[in-house]
């Protein structure tokens, strides 16, 4: 791949065409808001002039909503010589294209599933699709030249490419990441009958599960409104689940005491549920992955070693895997073993040892 346009200078956008630019491809930029293509051109994500001459590939890089009509229109324009999209929901925009006439042999539509909170071409990131999972979703009539262009342009990103029908990969998002925006956005938005001194007391668990509602609420809709019926069904699901636990904690209250140890059976296995569902998340590349790693550190025979040896790990901001003691009979040489996340395990090597603790 030589050169590439990327249509839609926002934060996917402009991240493509970071990583394309990066790669030695000459990438061009174009949008409809010149100042997001100026800005996205002074990150250095490439040029605000358009090509003269079909480039290899181009990606449209627009809302949901927008998505068939921009491949339509540059299409018509002769921009390139294969598309690929962005749109986070795929089998709607592509019935969009074969009613506009599309070239669908020149397609195939394709998903990043990267992100973050912040928008716009400042946000952008080169390196924001590493390691990440890039869907890809030719049809019978995808051409073999358009598919591995598109591939070539996930290997250029860094991403890990995998292939899915266009309805496959709408009822997977619609649970690995539509549902949870809808759940983290009505989640947040009860902060705001939140009493000032309850908001203050907001911790890193109301941070984690609230992160993602701060994204753009127009697009989102776009998304939402494109993969209704998934996201819908699953929604219905959710809801009789709602009513469940709310029903449980009410009987927990209100109810004689064969109802309220019911009750508590019932609490108790849907978040023991929840716990089992979330131990089927393969952790990402980079947040931990593998096995934990083992950090043997001597307590020796001070008395308060091993409290001050978890206040120390305390001050550093590493969360531990596990701990093993050494067996209440060991001599006093034997060591403490820390289990922390791979990533984590040279920061919190370098910490302690700072504090005067022997690492191995």
């Amino acid at each position: 791949m030589h050169t590439a346009a990327v249509v839609g200078t926002g934060l996917i956008g402009t991240s493509i065409a970071l990583a394309l630019t990066g790669r030695g491809v000459t990438t061009h930029l174009i949008d409809r808001d010149p100042e997001s293509v100026r800005l996205a051109a002074a990150r250095g994500a490439g040029t605000p002039r358009p090509p003269t001459a079909p480039v290899d590939i181009a990606v449209i890089a627009v809302p949901p909503s927008d998505t068939a009509r921009s491949i339509a229109e540059h299409q018509k324009a002769e921009l390139a010589r294969a598309y690929t999209d962005v749109a986070s929901v795929k089998a709607l925009p592509h019935a969009q294209c074969l009613a506009l006439g599309c070239d669908t042999t020149a397609l195939v539509g394709g998903h990043p599933l990267a992100g973050r909170e912040r928008s716009g071409p400042l946000a952008a990131r080169a390196d924001l699709f590493q390691d990440r999972h890039w869907v890809l979703t030719p049809t019978p009539e995808t051409s073999e030249t358009t598919l591995n262009r598109a591939l070539e342009l996930v290997s250029l990103c860094g991403a890990v490419p995998v292939l899915l029908a266009p309805s496959d990969h709408d009822r997977a998002v619609a649970l690995v990441s539509h549902l949870p925006h809808v759940m983290a956005s009505l989640t947040a938005a009860r902060l705001l009958d939140g009493e000032d001194h309850a908001v203050r007391l907001a911790g890193r668990g109301m941070r984690d599960v609230t992160r993602i509602a701060a994204g753009d609420a127009e697009l989102w809709a776009d998304i939402l409104a494109a993969n209704a019926p998934a996201v819908g069904a699953l929604l219905t699901d959710l809801t009789t689940d709602l009513l469940r636990t709310a029903d449980a904690l009410r009987r927990l209250t209100e109810g004689e005491p064969d109802g309220q140890h019911a009750a508590l059976a019932e609490l108790t296995g849907m978040l023991r549920r929840g716990g089992e569902g979330r131990a089927r998340i393969a952790t990402p590349h980079g947040e931990g992955a593998g096995s934990p790693t083992s950090l043997s550190v001597p307590l020796g025979e001070h008395d308060r070693r091993l409290e001050r040896l978890l206040d120390d790990v305390g001050e550093t901001r590493v969360d531990l895997e596990g701990v093993i003691l050494p067996h209440a009979e060991a001599p006093p040489s034997a060591p403490a073993e820390l289990l922390v996340a791979p990533d984590a395990a040279h920061r919190l090597t370098d910490a302690l040892r700072e504090r005067g603790w022997a690492v191995r």
